[in-house]
C-alpha cells in the first residue's frame, strides 16, 4: 500500500511548518488564488520520521499547544477551527467527514494535503506534519501511560453517570459507567477494558472542542443523553497490534 512520504529540513521533523504560518496576499496574489487549482484530500497518512523522539503524550501536547495558539497568529478563527476538526477527522481516517469540513468552510488544498490551505480570500494557513499523523520513530510510553498522577483512581470518585461515545472506528454508540470525578484520562482507559480500543489512540471531543486527558468529567459540562466523540487513530492501533504480535512470534 502507498504512503505519503514527506522530505524532512535536517533542523525542523515538520518541514519549515512548525509554528502557525499565514500570509496575507496582494490583490494579485488574490486573483491568482482564485485560479488556484483545488484538489480533493489525499487519503493517504502522510509518513514522517521526528529528529527527536516523541512520546505519545509529548505529541499529544505539542498538538494542543499549537492548535491553541494558532488563531493568535493570523487568520481567522472559524477556519482553524475548520482545520482543527478536518485534521481530525482524516487521522481518524473519516477523509469523506474530513473533506466535508473543508468544503463548507471554502478551504481550499492545492496539493491535496493539510499542509498547506487556503481559505475564499486567498489567505494561506499551514499545518504542522506533527499535526496530521504520528511519526513513525514514535516513543510507546511504558504500560501505555503518560504518568501515574495522570490515571490515578480520585479519592472521591463523585457520583455514577454514564457517558454517550460514538466511536470513529466502528461509528457504534456506547454506554460507558464512569464517576462524575473520573479524568477523561481514566475514562479512556475504562473505554478500552470494555470496547478493546487502545487508550493511547483515542481523542475525545465534545461540543467541537478536545477534552483534555487531566480534566474530570463533572468539568467537561457534558449534558446527559449528549454524545462525546471518540476519534480512534486505526492507523496507528493496527501498527501498534502487527509490532507487538510479529514481535511475540
Amino acid at each position: 500500500m502507498g504512503a505519503c512520504v514527506c522530505r524532512m529540513n535536517p533542523d525542523n521533523e515538520t518541514m519549515s511548518v512548525s509554528s502557525a504560518s499565514i500570509s496575507r496576499p496582494t490583490s494579485a496574489g488574490i486573483a491568482m488564488g482564485a485560479a488556484r487549482k483545488n484538489r480533493p484530500l489525499c487519503h493517504e497518512t502522510i509518513r514522517w520520521r521526528s529528529d527527536v523522539p516523541l512520546t505519545e503524550g509529548q505529541l499529544r501536547s505539542k498538538r494542543d499547544e499549537f492548535w491553541d495558539t494558532a488563531p493568535a497568529f493570523d487568520g481567522r478563527k472559524e477556519i482553524w477551527d475548520a482545520l482543527r476538526a478536518a485534521t481530525t477527522a482524516a487521522e481518524g481516517l473519516d477523509f469523506q467527514m474530513a473533506q466535508a469540513i473543508l468544503d463548507g468552510a471554502n478551504v481550499s488544498v492545492p496539493n491535496g494535503y493539510l499542509t498547506e490551505c487556503y481559505d475564499e480570500l486567498g489567505t494561506q494557513y499551514k499545518v504542522p506534519i506533527y499535526c496530521l499523523s504520528y511519526p513513525i520513530n514514535i516513543v510507546k510510553e511504558e504500560n501505555g501511560r503518560d504518568s501515574p498522577a495522570e490515571y490515578s483512581e480520585p479519592v472521591d470518585g463523585g457520583t455514577d453517570i454514564f457517558l454517550k461515545l460514538r466511536i470513529s472506528s466502528t461509528m457504534t454508540d456506547v454506554k460507558l459507567p464512569v464517576y462524575s470525578k473520573d479524568t477523561v484520562g481514566q475514562c479512556k482507559k475504562k473505554l478500552q477494558a470494555a470496547e478493546a480500543v487502545n487508550a493511547c489512540c483515542q481523542r475525545w471531543f465534545y461540543s467541537g472542542k478536545l477534552l483534555g486527558d487531566k480534566v474530570p468529567i463533572d468539568e467537561c459540562s457534558i449534558h446527559q443523553g449528549y454524545v462525546v466523540q471518540v476519534i480512534v487513530n486505526t492507523e496507528h492501533y493496527n501498527h501498534d497490534n502487527s509490532t507487538s504480535t510479529s514481535h511475540a512470534s
